[in-house]
C-alpha cells in the first residue's frame, strides 16, 4: 500500500493546457467571433487555436465557460430553407438563370436539392461562396 502512495505522489500530474472556450452563451446559429472566445486552462479536450473557430457556426447552444469542439461548430450557412435564389444552369457557352426554392439549409459547397420555380422540376444544385446556385450536370 505505501509503494502505491509513493507512486502516485512522484507521478507526474497531467499538463493543463490552454482551450478555447464560449465567453458568452452562444445560441445555435451563432457565427463566431474572436469576443466569443477565451481562453481557459482545463484538462477537457477541445480547441485551442482561435483560428479554428472564427469564422464557424454553432450547431447547438453553447453555454458560457464550455470548450469548444469542432464537432460543435460547422460551416456557416449560406442558405435557408424555402428560400429563394438564382439558379444557374450552364453547359459551355449556353448559360441560363432562373429562380429556384431551396428545399434545404447548405454552406459554401454543399449540395442541396431545390425546385424550379419555373418547370416545378426539382433537382440538385451545388451552393456557390456567393449564394447563388449552380445545377449540377
Amino acid at each position: 500500500m505505501r509503494w502505491l502512495v509513493l507512486l502516485l505522489a512522484l507521478s507526474p500530474l497531467p499538463a493543463q493546457a490552454a482551450v478555447l472556450a464560449a465567453a458568452r452563451t452562444l445560441p445555435a446559429g451563432t457565427v463566431i467571433t474572436a469576443a466569443d472566445l477565451r481562453a481557459i486552462d482545463g484538462d477537457r479536450p477541445g480547441l485551442s487555436d482561435p483560428s479554428e473557430a472564427i469564422g464557424l457556426q454553432t450547431r447547438i447552444t453553447i453555454h458560457e465557460g464550455r470548450p469548444l469542439q469542432a464537432s460543435l461548430l460547422q460551416a456557416p450557412k449560406l442558405i435557408s430553407r424555402n428560400q429563394m435564389h438564382p439558379l444557374v444552369f450552364q453547359r459551355g457557352a449556353l448559360r441560363i438563370v432562373t429562380t429556384a426554392r431551396t428545399l434545404s439549409d447548405g454552406a459554401a459547397g454543399d449540395v442541396i436539392r431545390v425546385m424550379n420555380l419555373e418547370s416545378r422540376a426539382t433537382i440538385s444544385a451545388v451552393v456557390q461562396p456567393d449564394g447563388s446556385l449552380l445545377a449540377m450536370k
